[in-house]
């Protein structure tokens, strides 16, 4: 079955009314969403299906038992407080959420409903849990990355293109994951000889600007860090790529699938997958207090070929033999 089939089967009878649904006497629960993504945005909708799929294996279905509430904030900071505000009023039993400034955003509205997190990379020091053993309050969920794979990053720029010694870091300064990922790879640039120059990601203007600017020295490369506002400034990104003949290397696959050259990340999709399972032990009784918050267990290295071959290089075959998936 198709994704987009799925979510009209899953998705299509949120319109029906209450009453309908409990036509058998079962208790309708009710799940808001929040995405910080926009609703025609193809990696946005395959999350949803991913979610939507998790919990109908669970026994949730739309239509019967259960009554599911999206927001779409598309990157949009009073829209995502808005849309917060919105499903924290409808009383939902759960809120399952994607990305850090969603997040934040529903714990600003409410310390009581509990909320189940995907694609956020620092929790703790986002300030939603206390630890990820006992996260203590109404929030956990699942990490999209550790620190440490900054470093696989700089190694990837490297292996595919040798002979860069800078690389424009894109990052979003500020939530907590743009400084820690920024962090990181200043830790393990030096042992590769790359000099690191900060691209702040706030508007697109300011992203032309920079990348036109850096892009004017010689042996340069990207780095494109992960963060709602890059993935969805991520066309203008990977066109500024191509453009100035850059080398770069993405936080996840929905970058090399439009066009972008190569990525190493946690599967996102997955990680909506799995938080389906958080959000059906909270509406059978459990507290986000007591589920620890979890780190990714699938990684993928994406590698698009035409894009090597626009930019003048040859991917070892090593490199080839270790993809998961190769975009020719």
């Amino acid at each position: 079955m198709r994704r987009r089939d799925l979510i009209t089967l899953l998705f299509g009878a949120a319109t029906w009314p209450l009453a309908a649904r409990a036509q058998q006497g079962e208790r309708v629960r009710r799940i808001g969403v929040l995405s910080g993504q926009a609703a025609n945005d193809q990696d946005g909708q395959s999350r949803l299906a991913a979610l939507l799929q998790g919990l109908q294996e669970l026994g949730w279905s739309v239509g019967r038992n259960v009554h599911i509430d999206i927001r779409w904030a598309a990157g949009n900071a009073e829209d995502t407080r808005q849309y917060a505000a919105e499903l924290v009023a409808r009383a939902p039993d759960v809120i399952q959420s994607s990305g850090t400034p969603s997040v934040a955003a529903l714990l600003q509205a409410t310390r009581t409903v509990p909320i189940v997190f995907a694609v956020v990379a620092d929790p703790v020091g986002a300030g939603f849990v206390d630890s990820l053993a006992r996260p203590g309050g109404n929030a956990t969920g699942f990490i999209s990355l550790e620190y440490g794979l900054a470093a696989k990053w700089l190694e990837l720029l490297k292996q595919i293109a040798p002979g860069t010694t800078r690389a424009a870091v894109l990052r979003d300064p500020t939530i907590s994951a743009g400084i820690g990922q920024f962090g990181a790879l200043q830790t393990a640039a030096p042992s590769l000889g790359i000099e690191l120059t900060p691209v702040n990601v706030r508007d697109p203007a300011e992203i032309e600007r920079a990348v036109a600017a850096f892009a004017r020295g010689p042996n340069s490369g990207l780095i494109v860090t992960g963060s709602p506002l890059v993935a969805l400034h991520r066309q203008l990104i990977i066109s500024l790529a191509a453009r100035h003949k850059l080398p770069a290397v993405y936080s996840n696959r929905f970058f090399v699938v439009d066009g972008g050259l190569t990525c190493y990340g946690p599967d996102l999709v997955d990680q909506h997958r799995r938080a389906a399972s958080y959000v059906d032990r909270i509406l059978k009784g459990e507290k986000p207090a007591d589920l620890p918050v979890q780190a990714p267990t699938k990684y993928e290295l994406a590698i698009n070929l035409k894009t090597a071959k626009s930019l003048g290089l040859e991917v070892p075959t090593a490199l080839l033999a270790r993809a998961d998936e190769v975009i020719e």
